[in-house]
C-alpha cells in the first residue's frame, strides 16, 4: 500500500506545475499587451514546444502500439482462440500507452512514483467497488487460458445445458435447444462442474426397458439384439464400440434391460429415437408384454 504522504506529495506536485503555467500565461498575455515578445518565448518554450512533441511521441505511439498488437494477437487469433487473441491485444496496447503516458508525465516534471501511487490508489478504490466483475473477468482468463470448452460445443454448466455461442471476459453466451439466448456470469461457470456434451465426436446411446417376469430370458436378449442390429448402419464399431445387451436389475414389477448402442454425436438423438422404436416393435411382435408398474395388495378379512 501506498502512504498518505506519497498521494498528498503527488496532488502538490500537479498543483505546482498548474500554477506555474497559469503565471507563464498571464506573463505572455501582459508581453503581448506591452509588445514585448521575448516574455512569450518562455510560454512556447516551456510549454507549446513539449506539448508538439508529446503531441508527436502520443501519434507514434498509438500507431506503434497498434502494430505490435496486432502483430502479438493475430497468431493467437488463428491458432488457439479469437477472444484470448483479442484479449492480449488489448494487454499489449495499452502498456505501451501507459508506458508513453507515465514517461510524458516524468518530461514535465512529475515523478513517475508519486503519480502512481495516485493511480494505485484509485485501482484499489475501483477494484473494492467492482470486485464481482473483478471476479468474472478472472473466470474468464481461466476459461480462455484452460479451454474446457470452445464456441460450438453443446455444455452442462451453471444449471444449464446449452450450446455456447460466444466466450467473454466478463460473462458466456449460451443458445438453448429451443432458441433462448442465455448471458451466464463466467464465476458460474468457472466456479462448478463443466459438463463439455459434444467435446468427443462419439457418444452411446442407452435405452433402458422393463420386460415381463414371464418372458425367457434367452429369448428377451434374442430380440433386443435384432432390435440393435437393425440400426447397424448408424453404428460405430471398434474396440469397446458396437452395441450391448446388458441384464440389469430384477425391479419391483419387471426385469431390467439395457441396451446401449454406439454412435457419432451428431446423430446421437435421432438414434436414439429410432432404437427405442426398433426395441418397442420386435418385443411387440415376440410378444414379450412391458409391464406396468404394479402393486399387490392383501385384504385380511379374519375380523
Amino acid at each position: 500500500m501506498f502512504s498518505v504522504q506519497e498521494v498528498t506529495g503527488a496532488e502538490q506536485q500537479v498543483e505546482s506545475v498548474a500554477a506555474k503555467a497559469s503565471r507563464d500565461v498571464s506573463e505572455a498575455l501582459q508581453g503581448l499587451k506591452d509588445g514585448d515578445f521575448q516574455r512569450v518565448w518562455p510560454l512556447l518554450e516551456g510549454f507549446v514546444m513539449p506539448a508538439v512533441q508529446v503531441l508527436l511521441l502520443l501519434i507514434v505511439a498509438y500507431m506503434a502500439a497498434k502494430f505490435i498488437s496486432r502483430v502479438v494477437s493475430t497468431p493467437v487469433r488463428k491458432r488457439v482462440d479469437e477472444t484470448l487473441g483479442r484479449f492480449i491485444g488489448k494487454v499489449v496496447y495499452y502498456a505501451i500507452m501507459i508506458s508513453v503516458l507515465i514517461a510524458v508525465l516524468g518530461k514535465f516534471g512529475f515523478q513517475v512514483t508519486s503519480f502512481a501511487a495516485v493511480l494505485a490508489s484509485a485501482g484499489f478504490a475501483i477494484g473494492l467497488a467492482f470486485q464481482g466483475t473483478l471476479g468474472n473477468f478472472a473466470a474468464g482468463i481461466i476459461l480462455l487460458v484452460f479451454r474446457p470448452f470452445k464456441v460450438g460445443d453443446v455444455i452442462n454448466a451453471a444449471g444449464i445445458t446449452a450450446k455456447v455461442n460466444e466466450i467473454d471476459l466478463f460473462s458466456t453466451t449460451l443458445d438453448t435447444p429451443d432458441n433462448r439466448r442465455i448471458i451466464v456470469p463466467n464465476t458460474a461457470i468457472a466456479a462448478g462442474t463443466i459438463e463439455n456434451i459434444s467435446h468427443h465426436t462419439e457418444r452411446r446411446v442407452e435405452v433402458k426397458v422393463g420386460c415381463h417376469y414371464s418372458a425367457d430370458l434367452s429369448r428377451t436378449r434374442e430380440v433386443l439384439t435384432v432390435a440393435a442390429e437393425a440400426l447397424k448402419k448408424k453404428m460405430i464399431e471398434g474396440d469397446g464400440r458396437g452395441y450391448q445387451v446388458v441384464l440389469g436389475d430384477l425391479g419391483d414389477s419387471a426385469i431390467s434391460w439395457s441396451v446401449r448402442f454406439w454412435t457419432t454425436a451428431d446423430e446421437f438423438w435421432g438414434v436414439k429415437e429410432e432404437l427405442t422404436e426398433s426395441i418397442k416393435n420386435h418385443l411387440d411382435e415376440a410378444g414379450i408384454g412391458i409391464p406396468y408398474p404394479q402393486i399387490d395388495v392383501h385384504v385380511n378379512n379374519a375380523a
